[in-house]
């Protein structure tokens, strides 16, 4: 069958989470882009609407709970290094409760509110797409 983003395009899902103008990035310990700074997200599963994967990713990894969320871009990113190629649905949303912590520490090892003016390098693709856009609303 193989695996979605290696063997196949895979479909993933991304959720920009912000406050006071500052967006939620986590430092990714996988591939793709281990190291990187990222938006919360992961992968749609089979049957599961894009919306609803990007609320379970986000609530899996920060252990917030969210709100309401809007569709924000979507993205298609071919990663030679890592070998991968996903297509990705990227909401947005303020709408939370609770603070984030690292919530599976075996994948993500560290996060932070950043504001435009002083965000982290390096940046994932998904979080450079989905930051493009931010700028483009009056979230960021």
């Amino acid at each position: 069958m193989g695996k979605p983003g290696i063997d196949f395009p895979g479909l993933g899902t991304g959720l920009a989470i912000l406050r006071n103008g500052k967006l939620l990035l986590y430092r990714r310990m996988k591939a793709p882009e281990a190291g990187y700074w990222n938006i919360v997200g992961g992968k749609v599963e089979h049957m599961e609407p894009a919306e609803t994967a990007a609320r379970r990713e986000a609530e899996e990894e920060t252990g917030l709970s969210v709100g309401n969320i809007a569709l924000l871009c979507a993205t298609e990113q071919i990663i030679a290094d890592d070998n991968q190629h996903w297509i990705s649905l990227i909401y947005a949303t303020e709408e939370f409760s609770g603070e984030p912590r690292l919530a599976e520490p075996d994948k993500l090892s560290d996060f932070g509110w950043f504001g435009p003016g002083d965000l982290p390098s390096p940046l994932s693709a998904f979080t450079k797409a989905a930051i493009a856009h931010l700028c483009d609303t009056e979230f960021f």
